[in-house]
């Protein structure tokens, strides 16, 4: 076979698969941007109507502790109770990797707790805490997640805060 029968075939082919990789990369960056959005609208703001666009009604939260969250009821909810802890909740993404439908974030979160938390009386204390998160992303909505927070050194923080303002016996 003679090369110039074999380029045009070589440049269409070349042309598939950067047409290919072109589509995913732009897929991968729109699944970014949905949590991207999710950490700085819903989880930092508090703003509960951006979770319509952003979570699927199937949506799944599998949490390395305490109860699944389970459809757009279980996102909202979980928010505005965390929010009525810490009303000033800040959630900052250190790291954001994506592949396929999966977006990996490691983040930072901050908040001043003014309500009650897990049994913990309103401390005024300002916490910060380190957590990861693995996103399940399918046509533009989060459809499951995986939530791996720091939740002893959050506890830590706000038990040692409440054990500080103790008088001395």
């Amino acid at each position: 076979m003679k090369i110039h029968l074999l380029l045009p075939i070589t440049l269409f082919a070349a042309s598939i698969v950067g047409c290919s990789t072109a589509r995913q990369t732009h897929a991968l960056s729109d699944n970014k941007a949905v949590v991207l959005r999710s950490e700085a609208e819903l989880w930092s703001k508090g703003n509960l109507a951006v979770a319509d666009e952003l979570y699927s009604t199937d949506y799944v939260c599998h949490f390395v502790v305490g109860p699944e969250w389970r459809g757009l009821e279980g996102i909202k909810g979980e928010v505005k109770r965390h929010r009525t802890s810490f009303p000033d909740w800040h959630e900052r993404v250190d790291d954001i990797v994506a592949e396929g439908d999966r977006v990996v974030i490691r983040f930072t979160s901050t908040g001043t707790q003014r309500g009650e938390f897990q049994g913990i009386a309103p401390t005024g204390t300002k916490v910060s805490i380190e957590e990861v998160a693995i996103f399940r992303v399918v046509r533009g909505k989060i459809v499951e997640q995986w939530g791996l927070p720091d939740i002893h050194g959050l506890m830590e923080q706000l038990i040692s805060s409440n054990t500080d303002k103790r008088p001395a016996p």
